[in-house]
């Protein structure tokens, strides 16, 4: 069988349906290539003093790992000479990074989680990188972190790309460009990622769900109810019996969702209400709702689509509902109806 690697998949959709241009091209290969150091540095774990806390908080007020700022710093350096960005936003910073000006400017923005669920690094559990890009609006100031942040502020639906690599036992690289959504292998002998798995589809039916359960009293009624019903299996409304799975790693959880269908949810709930929710619209909602909605499922706070909300400040959070369509349909709809 014939390996396709991560840069001959995209010649083909550079080449062959015009689907992205060199530049974008460029963008996720040096993505691809940091995501790869990012591995290696998880990889080593103790043995290359990369655990623990980094004694520093993010712009969420959140403790910062080690492998935090590591994994910024590695995504900052390798996209910033290349001259396909415009600029950069991070999870872990609270204004954009602009492009310095020794080094040429392009017509994206790159906007990434560096390591996310990395409250599982100490444990060994599998963590991610989750990115976005975006065009960055003609004629936009790009003079001031300030002024850069507004250029940001676009819906999801006008992604061009999204993707996440997921380093667990083995570093895998999953990505849309818009059509359909594709998962490669990292080579850990040759250092290339290659494509393992075509048209990746998100079964609608699924028996499996994803819920942070010690937050059950906080929760809305619409999702009391529907986590209910899935709880009483066959003996309740839906007349069939789920599995519950929850791993706290978001890149963990929707990975099993692309691979074998569920449903995955944060929902709004007492503790979030203030805040708008846990999950942060532009590093994590959007791009995996790309990927879940490119795979045929669909992705919604509960009460509207997290691809149509334009959002109101970089670090926006969210409520997030997303998989198989069936489940997010009807979970969705219990909050129209309450």
């Amino acid at each position: 069988m014939r390996r396709i690697t991560l840069a001959r998949y995209l010649i083909e959709k550079q080449r062959d349906k015009g689907i992205i241009n060199a530049d974008l091209k460029l963008l996720i290969e040096i993505v691809s290539r940091a995501c790869k150091a990012i591995s290696i540095a998880i990889g080593k774990g103790g043995l290359g003093g990369v655990l623990g806390d980094a004694g520093s908080d993010n712009v969420q007020g959140e403790a910062q790992k080690k492998l935090d700022v590591l994994s910024n710093e590695i995504l900052l350096e390798a996209n910033e000479w290349g001259g396909h960005l415009a600029a950069m936003a991070s999870e872990e910073m609270e204004l954009p990074h602009l492009i310095p000006n020794r080094y040429p400017q392009g017509e994206y923005l790159l906007l990434f989680d560096p390591l996310d669920g990395s409250s599982n690094i100490d444990v060994n559990v599998s963590v991610g990188t989750i990115f976005s890009v975006l065009k960055c609006p003609e004629g936009a100031d790009m003079s001031t972190p300030e002024a850069v942040e507004r250029a940001f502020l676009q819906p999801g639906t006008r992604q061009v790309v999204a993707g996440y690599a997921i380093y667990g036992p083995s570093t895998l690289l999953v990505l849309t460009v818009g059509d359909g959504v594709v998962m490669f292998t990292l080579d850990r002998e040759y250092g290339t990622f290659i494509l393992t798995r075509d048209e990746v589809t998100v079964p609608e039916e699924t028996a499996e769900f994803a819920i942070n359960m010690s937050n059950q009293r906080h929760w809305e009624p619409p999702v009391q109810r529907y986590v209910a019903e899935l709880l009483a299996g066959k003996t309740g409304a839906r007349s069939k019996d789920f599995n519950m799975r929850w791993v706290a790693s978001m890149v963990a959880d929707v990975h099993r969702i692309l691979t074998r269908g569920g449903v995955f949810m944060y929902p709004l709930d007492a503790k979030t209400a203030e805040k708008g929710g846990k999950l942060r619209l532009m590093y994590e909602a959007n791009p995996m709702a790309m990927l879940v909605e490119q795979a045929g499922g669909a992705a919604t706070t509960g009460r509207e689509r997290i691809l149509e909300i334009v959002p109101q400040k970089l670090h926006q959070r969210v409520p997030v509902i997303l998989g198989s369509k069936c489940e997010v349909e009807r979970v969705t709809g219990y909050h129209s109806t309450s």
